[in-house]
């Protein structure tokens, strides 16, 4: 099916050939499971008709949407920091880390695994 016919279509009609495509295809999928599909070629053909059929649909959402509301400007978007930047703000990260001092529990979990080898012996 071209897509000049498809927008051609109403959207009852979308509706029905797109579910009509998708099990089409799923017929497609299980002839090719079951080594029964013959013509491999209609397995692509039917994924670019439901393409063009949800990019029709697609369309005229986006066109109704347009027409309901008029034009605003597009929000400015905030400016992203250099990677280096970020990258350099983990290291320094990973070294205060490393740099802090051993805590108490640490201290007394190696305190008593030392006095449970010695119990062992």
């Amino acid at each position: 099916m071209g897509i000049d016919r498809i927008r051609g279509l109403t959207e009852a009609e979308l509706v029905t050939e797109l579910a009509t495509a998708k099990r089409h295809l799923y017929d497609l999928r299980f002839q090719l499971a079951t080594r029964q599909l013959t013509d491999y070629h209609q397995i692509p053909e039917t994924r670019h008709e439901i393409a063009r059929i949800l990019s029709v649909m697609t369309e005229r959402h986006l066109d109704a949407g347009a027409a309901a509301r008029p034009a605003e400007p597009a929000p400015a978007r905030p400016s992203r920091r250099p990677r280096a930047l970020s990258r350099s703000r983990a290291a320094s990260k990973e070294a205060s880390a490393a740099a802090e001092p051993v805590t108490a529990s640490a201290s007394s979990t190696a305190s008593s695994s030392a006095a449970d080898t010695e119990a062992g012996s």
